[in-house]
């Protein structure tokens, strides 16, 4: 509640106030919850970085020679599934620590305080779930190091990609974490309007008791529903999806697809549950969808400048360009021009025989001309191609106007008539005070 009334310098009416300095300390302490909720999901992701060592290891030390060869898979598909309930259980614990974070901030208006929630939820969820993904994607298999110095975290080595590269990785991650909040998230929506709605029926029929039954008219029928609890997990489970299917879509060409998929179970699922589960919500005018443009059009900015990254550092493609254009334009060789051998002094120190890794070094260690202008490569296709994709996303943008020129004729129409009306009116109470001059 606010601390105490004050006038309105506008309406000149007596309202309740709450001092913007409090409010401001409230907003900042408010933050630094985000950034505690933050470190936690931080440390949740090396546990499960950890753990997917740790599986590995086991694996390769049962013995067995299918788990042996499939270590890695195993860990990365258990992992991934470790992390997916880990993601959803903070989702839960968030929004709600959220929600009580923001109406303890004392929003002047509804939409500020709308707006401040969704902020916050949107800035742990997208923490929450892509933080794994960019993990595999641009810092897995960056840090190993060579034989004789390899890199560790917390005394394990440093996780390293497989044969096939991260991408591979990268596209059964995202596949395990869209897909399955998916498949949860429908099954939700199916599961839990119908036991709020059996609940609601037993609490009224407890209420009833003994009473005459007789069937009860229409609007008491649907007054009995569950109250509708708006449209926020809607959007937010849309805006999600949107980054799924934008920021990934180089290293996971099918997410579009299942996101199609999903759209298509969700639209009967979302019919079914406001249609027969819930009340009537109360509408209200709005002048667009708030906040949620801005975040949908920071998402879309930041998918142009992943994807180029994605195509740079992650995958193949311009170290398989630039080998064509410099030794082999059928890449005969490749594989293994991109192994190193083990530097000499490994093979001194202890029982170490010749081995080979991924990586373009020279016999110490060091990196090789090659990984330069490959480096330079790279810089220089994702300037390129951000510069590119952003000029067709202005011109699209300026082709396309946002309302169409019949709709900004007739608006422009309806505010004429309005001022004319105005304007008319006006002339007539003019006239009328002539004839009629007040006593």
């Amino acid at each position: 509640m606010a601390p105490r009334m004050e006038q309105n310098p506008i309406t000149g009416l007596k309202e309740p106030y709450f001092p913007k300095r409090d409010r401001l300390s409230r907003i900042l302490t408010g933050s630094m919850a985000i950034v505690i909720m933050l470190g936690v999901v931080m440390i949740f992701l090396v546990s499960v970085i950890m753990y997917r060592g740790i599986v590995s290891v086991v694996m390769y030390h049962t013995g067995n020679a299918i788990l042996m060869t499939q270590a890695g898979n195993i860990a990365n598909i258990s992992s991934s599934l470790v992390n997916l309930a880990l993601i959803l259980l903070m989702s839960q614990v968030y929004t709600s620590l959220a929600e009580k974070l923001t109406r303890w901030e004392m929003h002047r208006t509804q939409t500020l305080h709308e707006d401040a929630f969704t902020f916050k939820v949107f800035i742990f969820q997208f923490v929450n779930f892509y933080s794994s993904p960019f993990y595999v994607a641009f810092f897995k298999g960056r840090f190993v190091g060579y034989p004789g110095q390899y890199g560790t975290l917390l005394g394990l080595r440093n996780e390293e990609c497989g044969p096939g590269g991260c991408l591979i990785e990268l596209a059964q991650q995202l596949f395990i974490i869209m897909v399955g909040k998916q498949i949860i998230s429908n099954v939700q929506e199916f599961v839990i309007p119908k036991l709020k709605a059996w609940r609601q029926k037993r609490k009224l029929a407890r209420v009833r008791g003994a009473q005459i039954s007789q069937e009860p008219p229409r609007w008491e029928e649907d007054y009995e529903l569950i109250e509708c609890e708006g449209l926020f997990e809607e959007y937010l489970e849309m805006v999600l999806q949107f980054g799924f299917i934008t920021i990934f879509v180089a290293a996971f060409p099918l997410a579009p697809l299942f996101a199609l998929l999903n759209n298509w179970v969700e639209i009967r699922l979302d019919a079914q549950k406001f249609v027969c589960e819930y009340r009537r919500p109360v509408a209200y005018r709005a002048q667009g969808i708030g906040v949620w443009f801005l975040i949908l059009d920071v998402l879309a900015q930041i998918s142009v400048v992943v994807n180029a990254f994605l195509i740079a550092f992650t995958s193949d493609f311009l170290p398989r360009l630039l080998y064509q254009y410099e030794h082999d334009s059928q890449l005969q060789g490749y594989v293994n021009f991109t192994l190193a051998y083990s530097p000499p002094r490994y093979l001194a120190t202890g029982n170490h025989t010749l081995c080979r890794y991924k990586a373009f070094r020279d016999a110490n260690g060091n990196y090789t001309l090659f990984y330069w202008k490959l480096l330079a490569v790279r810089l220089g296709f994702i300037i390129a191609f951000e510069h590119v994709v952003f000029f067709f996303l202005r011109l699209i943008d300026w082709l396309v106007p946002d309302v169409p020129g019949s709709l900004e004729l007739k608006i422009k129409r309806e505010r004429y008539l309005a001022k004319q009306a105005l304007a008319d009116n006006q002339e007539v109470l003019l006239t009328q005070a002539a004839f009629h001059p007040a006593a």
